[in-house]
């Protein structure tokens, strides 16, 4: 997923974001790797149908804790963080992993290729939620891509009030309900995740980027525990090639945030997230190979619209910070 969409965990500038690159072009590659990385982990959660998406969650925040620990102590940045920031470490942790579950729900529930797309609908509610949180401003183009966005999502989920029954039986998604869970999780992983941003955009360069990263699985695993003795889903997999994709998941994962960090570190912010949109490309290409399943045109039509308001709000604010 996205610099915005996966976990939240991506810092939006740095300092070390005006090196230059060592040859042209090596930022946007970056970025197409980490794309595509991203989205063969998304096809291995897709095909670990027996295993919980919450527990493939909790699976997940193990693997990066025993990354995240030796970079805590090397850094001697301690566990706890700032006392000021703490709350917000904590707000940072709970909703970052509730976005992460959301997402992989969604991967399970419904194509691959619709809950890549609503999963670029994030910046449109990042901006909402930092012109009502942080006193952004929030200009007549924030609201046309809100539209977009909106639109795009609707293409998606084809609700039958709209678009009759016959069209959401046409969806390719077998049952349409489940279809409907999937897209809703989707959506709502877009919201989390918006928050998410948000409270890092509140707590600054005021608290160190693995710091929050360690809330986030710390709190994750915890999450993801206490649901699954909840729900009563939780098992070891059954199978060998089920605990490959696990790890699988986890090192495509963690090889797409490294890939995303350095391309943010020597290419510009607005042409890494149009880049990004890669996403969708490899999302509707993997699904075709793997799963057979042709994406069908509101599928199209609604990552069209949501490419274009994501875009746009990439190069809008690319122009704007150049000026």
């Amino acid at each position: 997923v996205m610099p915005w969409a996966e976990d939240g965990a991506k810092p939006l500038s740095h300092p070390e974001a005006k090196k230059k690159a060592p040859c042209p072009g090596l930022g946007l590659f970056y970025t197409l790797l980490s794309a595509f990385l991203f989205s063969v982990g998304s096809l291995f959660v897709k095909k670990v149908q027996d295993v919980h998406a919450v527990e493939i969650s909790a699976f997940r925040c193990v693997f990066q804790m025993l990354v995240v620990i030796p970079c805590l102590i090397y850094r001697k940045t301690g566990f706890i963080g700032p006392k000021g920031q703490r709350i917000f470490l904590f707000l940072r942790g709970v909703l970052g992993s509730t976005a992460m579950i959301l997402l992989y729900y969604a991967f399970q529930a419904t194509s691959l290729a619709d809950a890549t797309v609503i999963t670029f609908s994030t910046p449109v509610f990042t901006s909402i939620f930092a012109w009502i949180f942080l006193k952004e401003k929030y200009s007549p183009w924030d609201a046309l891509f809100t539209v977009f966005t909106i639109t795009g999502v609707i293409l998606i989920v084809r609700p039958p009030f709209l678009f009759g029954a016959g069209a959401s039986a046409a969806s390719g998604d077998g049952d349409y309900s489940v279809h409907l869970k999937g897209t809703v999780a989707a959506v709502a992983h877009a919201v989390f995740a918006a928050l998410t941003l948000v409270i890092l955009r509140r707590m600054g360069k005021s608290v160190d980027y693995f710091l929050s990263i360690w809330y986030y699985v710390i709190l994750g695993l915890l999450e993801c525990v206490v649901v699954l003795f909840i729900l009563g889903e939780w098992s070891l997999p059954y199978c060998g090639l089920d605990r490959l994709f696990l790890i699988l998941i986890g090192l495509f994962g963690l090889g797409g945030q490294v890939f995303l960090a350095k391309a943010i570190q020597i290419e510009k912010a607005g042409p890494v997230a149009i880049m990004k949109t890669m996403d969708v490309v490899f999302a509707f290409i993997l699904q075709i190979i793997f799963f057979n399943d042709v994406p069908t045109w509101w599928t199209v039509g609604g990552a069209l619209c949501v490419i274009a308001s994501s875009s746009g709000a990439a190069i809008r604010k690319w122009c704007h910070g150049a000026q």
